[in-house]
């Protein structure tokens, strides 16, 4: 699909480049919607295969933060940047680009914010955050609690249980076999609060010391990338890049769930009916992982710690109340998502 028409399908707003041939800055900065307030939306670093690949990643995410503001009722739209990792790059490099990225960020005028997301650390954001106030997530800002990782991990927690709930009635995850895939920063913590409620884990991720530390603390079995879809699990947790739920993956899944908290699960919207007609309970990736945005927000707006807990604890009944619309309606989970942040947003 042509680039423009890609933005038009997604009902984009703006897309801003930034480039510096010196430093090896490449950055996309994806305004989707402002509706409801100013965006928000993490910055990737990564290498990407091409620019197209780069921008339209940044546009889908940017998309998916309107649509977990607007249902997690938060007064922000959605935003993402991508900024394209060089080959062989020098700590010194890695710095020079964050120090220009802050200044592209704060070019906008507080109309983007920006944290962290794949590939950036809080390190970054701190190096970010001496050319721009417009920037959470930093450690030595007093209004910032820091890295959103455990909050996320706990958000999907609490969406793993209302699938629990909802499709085998059940309170406790006891027993269940979770097969997570990626256990990097989320995926970890996620792994952690699975284990301590008795759950047995199935983990897998390109870094085998994760790997290790998975099997050491949670005694949790490893398997090959490529064989995670396979695995015999009652709940499978995308916890890794996007697009995990596709043509070959369906196919080789032999679980009740679908629920983690990486974001963009489905390679196409086709895939969360394919996931229904298989009987697989999906919960839609921009719900079940907003906690790391309720955080992000609660730092921003001077909330305390309580009002974050109780926000992110409201995902449980969120997506409760999305599978039972989903089965009234005969529709796919995402598809009933999408639909009730169309009509908050008067985008359809």
């Amino acid at each position: 699909m042509d680039l423009f028409e890609y933005a038009e399908d997604l009902d984009f707003g703006d897309i801003h480049f930034k480039v510096n041939p010196k430093t090896g800055l490449r950055a996309i900065v994806a305004l989707h919607n402002l509706t409801l307030g100013p965006a928000i939306g993490g910055c990737r670093f990564l290498e990407y295969d091409s620019s197209d690949h780069a921008v339209r990643d940044a546009m889908r995410l940017a998309r998916g933060m309107t649509y977990k503001s607007a249902i997690t009722r938060v007064p922000h739209g959605g935003g993402k940047s991508v900024v394209i990792r060089p080959k062989n790059m020098s700590d010194a490099q890695r710095v020079e680009i964050m120090e220009e990225f802050g200044e592209f960020v704060d070019s906008f005028g507080g109309a983007y914010i920006t944290a962290e997301d794949s590939g950036t650390t809080v390190a970054d954001m701190d190096i970010i955050a001496t050319r721009t106030e417009h920037v959470l997530g930093t450690s030595t800002n007093v209004a910032s609690s820091g890295d959103p990782s455990p909050v996320t991990a706990r958000g999907v927690l609490h969406g793993i249980q209302a699938a629990v709930k909802y499709k085998y009635d059940r309170d406790d995850l006891a027993g269940l076999r979770v097969a997570v895939q990626g256990v990097g920063s989320v995926g970890y913590h996620l792994a952690k609060y699975l284990h301590e409620l008795g759950a047995e884990l199935i983990v897998t991720d390109i870094n085998q010391d994760a790997l290790k530390r998975c099997e050491r603390e949670f005694h949790a079995a490893i398997v090959a990338p490529e064989a995670i879809y396979s695995a015999q699990a009652d709940i499978f947790a995308p916890c890794a890049l996007g697009a995990s739920i596709n043509d070959s993956s369906i196919a080789q899944l032999t679980c009740d769930i679908v629920a983690g908290s990486a974001n963009n699960q489905l390679a196409e919207d086709r895939h969360g009916a394919e996931l229904r007609a298989r009987n697989i309970l999906y919960a839609p990736d921009y719900v079940i992982n907003a906690g790391g945005l309720i955080q992000v927000v609660a730092d921003l707006a001077g909330e305390d710690a309580d009002w974050a807990r109780a926000k992110t604890e409201g995902i449980y009944d969120s997506l409760i109340e999305i599978f039972r619309r989903a089965d009234s309606d005969g529709l796919p989970t995402g598809e009933v998502t999408d639909r009730i942040v169309e009509e908050m947003l008067g985008l359809k």
